[in-house]
């Protein structure tokens, strides 16, 4: 059995990676910064080994990717992982995966390590989680055999959104990051906004129906789908209750509801794809963002480990999979509808 290194362990979304891994017959090395915590999660699993490493100390990060297939970056804030555990991957020759929503971060994992991923022919898989991942996924699925549209709608159905730690303090560096300001992509090309975002209704397919969202609420999707679809205008929506629940402070952290851990929280995917006068859509429905969140990053590296890969360097997932097949695969976990 292979082991696959699992930073952030501990933290909400790194559990339930440690599970799906186990799972699917993968033997996770539990990793991240808090040394109390890592042994806590070694005694709930019993066999597995823990090996704590911050993200300033390489000779750490490589004692914690030592021996590993592959490894799964879940710690955030990104902005300050990403890199040095990139950096530890492409030092181990091995490949890197990570569930960043952080527009900046996976921006500037395509910028940095675009070069030396590719070099050494190893994959870098950033936002490969159902912020930024999932979307593309649905979008390159909805595509089908177009190679370039004219714009791309991501619209998010969560009845609410209960955040994690992680989500809060990832989110504070990404406005601290843009100046507080609000981003969105058009033209091509990312642009930040001092104004409000647009308020309007997206009409979700049934049994959701129209829904009052928040319009330019950009996701990691403005960052993915780009990377190698030929879409110049790529918008995401939220619907007003789950950006309510993420702008308060009072908001608590998601609680488990089933025998699997997952809170109660629903969500519609829906995503519009146009082409001159042609529309094609992809509709995922679910439960738990951070709970699907494990099986899309395990199920995407199972596929780099047995080379089921279009390409290698930094790619996201919808350039590296099959996205159809990618998504059939999940169908335990997600339900998607393809309408041409």
């Amino acid at each position: 059995m292979e082991s696959v290194t699992v930073y952030g362990a501990y933290g909400h979304t790194g559990r339930f990676v440690v599970t799906e891994l186990r799972a699917r017959g993968y033997v996770p090395i539990l990793s991240g910064r808090d040394d109390a915590k890592l042994k806590a999660l070694a005694e709930e699993h019993p066999g597995l080994e823990a090996r704590p490493a911050t993200v300033d100390a390489p000779a750490a990060l490589d004692r914690a990717l030592a021996g590993a297939a592959a490894v799964i970056n879940c710690a955030g804030p990104f902005a300050e992982t990403a890199g040095p555990v990139i950096e530890a991957a492409l030092r181990a020759g091995i490949p890197y995966l990570d569930v960043a929503a952080e527009i900046e971060a996976n921006a500037d994992t395509f910028a940095r390590f675009a070069d030396r991923a590719r070099a050494a022919g190893t994959v870098v898989l950033p936002a490969m989680a159902f912020y930024g991942g999932l979307g593309d996924l649905l979008a390159t699925a909805a595509m089908g055999d177009w190679t370039s549209a004219d714009e791309a709608h991501v619209a998010y159905g969560l009845n609410s959104w209960h955040p994690t730690n992680g989500t809060r303090a990832a989110g504070a560096v990404s406005r601290e990051r843009r100046g507080g300001r609000r981003v969105r992509f058009t033209g091509g090309r990312l642009e930040h906004r001092d104004d409000a975002p647009p308020a309007l209704d997206w009409v979700f397919p049934a049994p959701m129906g129209p829904r009052a969202v928040i319009g330019e609420f950009t996701m990691a999707d403005v960052v993915t789908l780009p990377s190698h679809l030929g879409i110049p205008e790529v918008t995401t929506y939220m619907t007003v209750e789950a950006a309510r629940d993420i702008a308060s402070p009072d908001t608590p952290a998601p609680t488990p509801a089933d025998e699997h851990g997952r809170s109660d929280q629903t969500f519609l995917v829906d995503v519009l794809v146009r082409s001159g006068g042609a529309e094609r859509r992809a509709v995922a429905t679910g439960r738990d963002i951070y709970a699907v969140t494990a099986p899309l990053v395990v199920e995407a590296v199972d596929r780099v480990l047995t080379g089921r890969t279009r390409t290698v360097g930094v790619a996201s997932a919808g350039e590296l999979f099959d996205a159809a097949d990618f998504l059939g695969a999940l169908g335990a976990h997600l339900t998607v509808e393809l309408r041409g």
